[in-house]
């Protein structure tokens, strides 16, 4: 059987198999209907070897054994491999959801946390400024600024991140609103996009010129995101926990605003 190594790489590490298990795999498509000595010889798998191969295969789901003598197998068309894995996929993420859900709930996570606040030199947030990396990091501890806020929140980023994290949004201007906890929100892009965006989330937006993402909570800390958004490039982002930073910076910001007027 002559396939490219290449192709032979790409499809073990597409579908979680091993050189031989992928050599064997590939065999029994090609030949349909095989015998473990015929599948030796077309993949060049030790014939010691795929007895085992065959047997790990057809547990996996990868290959099914014809019934009757001398025992043949049958590659299991790459479709339905597709769709089962994707399945067991979807189910294992579900199970692992609950399961987090699960422990948060019990009485050892309560343990930790409170490990964490009682610690020997425990971490308080007015020691730290921190550098974040990663989209998820980031939107996590932005998630917990915010959740945090008491007074008020500023957001200023393009219209663009706007409609491509709609529903982030959304629940986050819904969560502030419900507590009555003031926005200040101003993007860059196009003045018909950010008309829509007014309409669709009912708040007022300030349209300015300033290429920048940054958040600020209650005038006490800032989240700056430093990263240039390229495809290639990862999310950078820098936390000051500094009243007196925050403030200025504010003010500054402010002054911004009006000038933008």
């Amino acid at each position: 059987m002559l396939v490219k190594q290449d192709l032979i790489n790409k499809i073990k590490d597409y579908f979680d198999l091993n050189i031989y298990e992928t050599k064997v795999w590939l065999a029994l498509l090609a030949k349909g209907i095989a015998s473990a000595r015929e599948i030796a010889e077309i993949s060049q798998v030790p014939r010691s070897r795929t007895y085992d191969v065959l047997e790990t295969l057809e547990r996996k789901g990868f290959a099914i054994i014809k019934i009757g003598k001398p025992v043949k197998y049958i590659g299991v068309k790459p479709r339905m491999i597709l769709e089962r894995l994707r399945s067991n996929i979807r189910k294992n993420s579900e199970e692992k959801i609950n399961y987090l859900l699960r422990i948060k709930d019990s009485e050892e996570f309560s343990k930790l946390e409170e490990i964490y606040r009682k610690g020997i030199n425990p971490v308080e947030r007015k020691e730290l400024s921190v550098s974040l990396k990663g989209k998820s990091s980031i939107s996590l501890f932005l998630k917990e600024m915010i959740k945090n806020a008491k007074k008020e929140v500023v957001i200023c980023t393009n219209v663009y991140d706007i409609k491509t994290k709609k529903r982030l949004f959304q629940q986050t201007f819904s969560f502030l609103n419900k507590s009555n906890i003031k926005i200040k929100i101003a993007l860059t892009g196009e003045s018909n996009l950010i008309k829509q965006i007014e309409k669709e989330f009912k708040i007022k937006i300030k349209r300015i010129n300033i290429k920048a993402k940054f958040f600020i909570v209650d005038k006490k800390e800032v989240l700056f995101c430093i990263s240039k958004n390229d495809a290639d490039e990862e999310d950078i982002a820098i936390w000051i926990n500094s009243e007196f930073f925050a403030q200025a910076f504010s003010s500054l910001f402010d002054k911004a605003l009006k000038k933008n007027s």
